[in-house]
C-alpha cells in the first residue's frame, strides 16, 4: 500500500479519454478532455511538496491506446490531443506520472549568459559602446 499524506507523491492520472460522444459536439469533448488535463496538473502542483524535493515534474505519456502510448513532454501533450483529433481518433490515451523534482545550480559563467536573450545587447556599456 502506498504512503498517503504530503510525504507521498501523487499516484497519477491514467484514463482514456472518448472523444467521439454520441449526441454531443466533438469540439466540445475535446475542450472538456483538455480542461480536465489542466484541472489535474494545477490541482497537482497545488499540493505540499515531500521534503527534498523544489517541484513536481511529469512524465507523459500519450497514445491512441494504452499499448501504443509514446513518451510525450508536457507541453506537447494538448498539441498531441489536437493531432489525434484531427486524424479522426475516435480515443486517446493520456498518462500523466508525477516524480521529484531538483533545482540544478547555474555555474558562475553560464548566469551571467542566460540574462542576456540572443541577439539583444547586454545592458552593461562596452568599449565599443564608448
Amino acid at each position: 500500500m502506498a504512503v498517503a499524506g504530503p510525504a507521498a507523491l501523487p499516484s497519477g492520472m491514467k484514463k482514456t479519454f472518448q472523444l467521439a460522444v454520441e449526441g454531443k459536439n466533438r469540439d466540445r469533448v475535446v475542450d472538456a478532455v483538455k480542461h480536465e488535463i489542466r484541472k489535474y496538473l494545477k490541482r497537482e502542483r497545488r499540493r505540499e511538496l515531500p521534503a527534498g524535493v523544489d517541484y513536481l515534474d511529469f512524465d507523459c505519456r500519450f497514445g491512441l491506446t494504452a499499448a501504443s502510448a509514446e513518451p510525450v513532454h508536457l507541453n506537447s501533450l494538448i498539441a498531441s490531443i489536437d493531432v489525434a483529433v484531427k486524424d479522426g481518433a475516435a480515443s486517446c490515451y493520456v498518462e500523466i506520472l508525477a516524480k521529484p523534482g531538483h533545482r540544478k545550480a547555474k555555474a558562475a559563467g553560464d548566469a551571467a549568459a542566460a540574462d542576456v536573450p540572443e541577439g539583444q545587447a547586454s545592458s552593461t556599456p562596452t568599449d565599443a559602446d564608448l
